[in-house]
């Protein structure tokens, strides 16, 4: 019987489901084909050979009397001895052929482990990488061959998850803190209306009205939070939907930096509701985040089609923004500056969430988002869908178009009929605007190398 150390050994080896196995009964099976092959041939041709030899051998006796005797015995013993021959050829080669598939089996076992060692190596990394350690790396060293590119891959998904996850450490984090904010407010408001004696009517009312609005505020977030959710889950029913007639429906009233749209058609394939949310948080925040009233604001809202496909661009005025700090915008409960979260009395700021749930409403359609921070200060932001499918059409029984074809709608799909073209362009214009913005005609401006 077998001792525990020899179990122990044995269980390093594993079956025929082995890749090692596998390998090795590869390099040795083509070993003994390509042996069994060469035996072949070098048999075919001694038997070649050895027949040529018997016919032409020059000590055979010349005719005469007992000659043809002679000549057939010597022929009889030629052709004995060239059996014998081949047949030993073929015994001592089959030999050789099998102790050299032996040979081949170890060699080939060793060769495999040697070959699958770094693979063995990567699997006991990966299996000490849990959540709290994504920081960690395979780090493969040596060629440039396919084990490392597959160790360089997985190294770069391990910095993917490590960045998905510290980002939603961190949204878990600021989201807690933007929820509780409210609430501490409203446990405030409602402590000191309590412990005031001599509260009348219209302070508790004045403490009503400031708890109302702190839960209007976490209702906002709360609805901010359920979209971003909502988006990021895809969309699951699509429609045809005009930019330009959602834009026109959302564009912001006379009040607040000076707006200018040049609004054409462009037709995308999405859910209506979060394209309007799109738009919606793009506009507001062009608007919120401006120069301050009277410093001549402006906001400039242009739709079209680019290269056969919607376009949406916003482009605003406004504080400076660094241009490392663009990527951070999109990104959820973060803001421009050192402060993390909104701090209170700051509503007017937002939740911090309208970038982030643009970019995951253009992910959800298949549309990309573009942002630059201008010189002068702003943002200029550009969102680009694919391109609609085309209508079908309609053809009669005998497979010849209607005089009058009625629209028809895909399965599944509704269409929104656009509107006219909209222009809410002021009488008086902003050189500096239509600098900016290409003069966000018709025709958009050529973009630049990293449109």
């Amino acid at each position: 019987m077998c001792g525990p150390k020899s179990l122990r050994g044995l269980r390093g080896i594993r079956g025929p489901q082995s890749i090692r196995w596998r390998l090795t009964l590869l390099y040795s099976g083509l070993f003994v084909v390509a042996g069994a092959v060469l035996l072949a041939l070098t048999y075919a041709l001694m038997s070649e050979h050895g027949e040529q030899a018997l016919v032409t051998r020059p000590d055979v006796p010349p005719a005469g009397a007992g000659a043809p005797a002679v000549q057939g015995y010597v022929r009889e013993q030629l052709v004995a001895q060239r059996s014998d021959q081949l047949h030993q050829l073929f015994v001592e080669s089959g030999v050789a052929l099998g102790v050299m598939a032996l040979a081949s089996l170890v060699l080939g076992w060793l060769v495999a482990g040697r070959v699958l060692a770094p693979l063995r190596s990567m699997t006991g990394a990966v299996r000490r990488i849990s959540a709290d350690a994504l920081h960690r790396r395979l780090a493969v060293t040596g060629p440039d061959d396919e084990l490392k590119d597959l160790a360089d891959t997985f190294d770069d998904l391990l910095a993917r998850l490590e960045g998905a996850f510290e980002a939603q450490r961190r949204f878990v984090a600021n989201a807690s803190h933007e929820l509780r904010t409210p609430l501490t407010l409203q446990q405030a408001v409602i402590d000191v209306a309590l412990a005031d004696p001599g509260a009348d009517a219209d302070t508790l009312r004045a403490a009503c009205l400031r708890v109302r609005v702190a839960g209007q505020e976490q209702e906002r977030l709360i609805e901010a939070l359920l979209t971003l959710a909502c988006s990021q889950r895809g969309v699951p029913e699509r429609e045809f939907v005009d930019l330009s007639v959602v834009a026109a429906e959302l564009l912001p009233d006379g009040r607040g930096p000076r707006v200018s749209a040049e609004l054409s058609p462009a037709a995308l394939v999405g859910d209506p509701q979060l394209i309007g949310r799109l738009v919606s948080n793009l506009v507001e925040n062009a608007v919120r985040h401006n120069v301050p009233s009277g410093e001549g604001g402006w906001v400039s809202v242009w739709t079209g089609v680019v290269d056969g496909r919607a376009s949406l661009r916003v482009v605003n005025s406004g504080p400076v923004v660094p241009g490392d700090q663009v990527g951070v915008l999109f990104e959820p409960f973060r803001r421009v500056g050192a402060e993390r979260v909104r701090a209170r009395g700051r509503a007017r700021e937002g939740a911090g969430l309208g970038l982030s749930i643009v970019a995951a409403i253009a992910a959800a359609h298949g549309g990309v988002v573009e942002a630059r921070a201008r010189g002068e200060g702003g943002l200029w932001v550009e969102v680009v869908f694919p391109p609609p499918p085309p209508l079908p059409i309609p053809v009669t029984a005998q497979g010849l178009r209607p005089r009058t074809p009625a629209p028809q709608t895909p399965e599944g799909l509704k269409i929104s009929q656009p509107g006219p073209t909209h222009s809410a362009r002021p009488a008086f214009e902003d050189e500096a605007v239509q600098a900016e913005s290409g003069g966000l005609g018709a025709q958009p401006p050529e973009r630049d190398g990293n449109g």
